[in-house]
């Protein structure tokens, strides 16, 4: 028996391990969701943005209103270029979470397949000694009334 404590500790460890990678894959999904989020938002602004210019172009536009249009949609530019790279990021750190999850699932689940083998041996050891055990006794009992019986 003293062989099962560690295997229930390293399952355990195992299983709080998996959770932590978890919850961990958890706020990963969120910063990317909110990172794509955020990314759409600002090429919606964009597209906005640009169809009000291109509506006042159709009027006419002065030069200093061309040249701040010209700034602002370059500041978004920039803007949705930094959202982009922060959304790749965001990716593959998710990525990276998701096969930590798995690599620390697998390894759970393998603690768990041999906890399940070793307590099927100990059900089978103990039903061979359960099993030898009553073959002793009708063995003996066998021969203690051969034995009265000869007496």
């Amino acid at each position: 028996m003293p062989s099962k404590l560690p295997l229930d500790t390293l399952i355990e460890l195992a299983r709080n391990r998996t959770d932590d990678a978890a919850r961990r894959l958890g706020h990963l999904q969120s910063a990317q969701l909110s990172a794509d989020q955020k990314l759409s938002l600002l090429l919606q602004y964009r597209q906005d943005y640009h169809d009000q210019l291109q509506a006042l172009m159709q009027n006419g536009v002065s030069n200093s209103q061309w040249f701040n249009w010209r700034d602002f949609l370059g500041t978004l530019d920039g803007a949705i270029e930094q959202q982009r790279a922060i959304a790749r990021q965001a990716a593959s750190r998710l990525e990276h979470g998701r096969g930590e999850w798995q690599q620390h699932k697998r390894r759970q689940s393998s603690f768990d397949t041999l906890a399940e083998r070793l307590r099927r041996q100990e059900l089978m050891s103990e039903a061979k000694r359960e099993q030898r055990d009553s073959d002793e006794r009708a063995s003996r009992q066998f021969f203690e009334r051969s034995a009265s019986a000869a007496t």
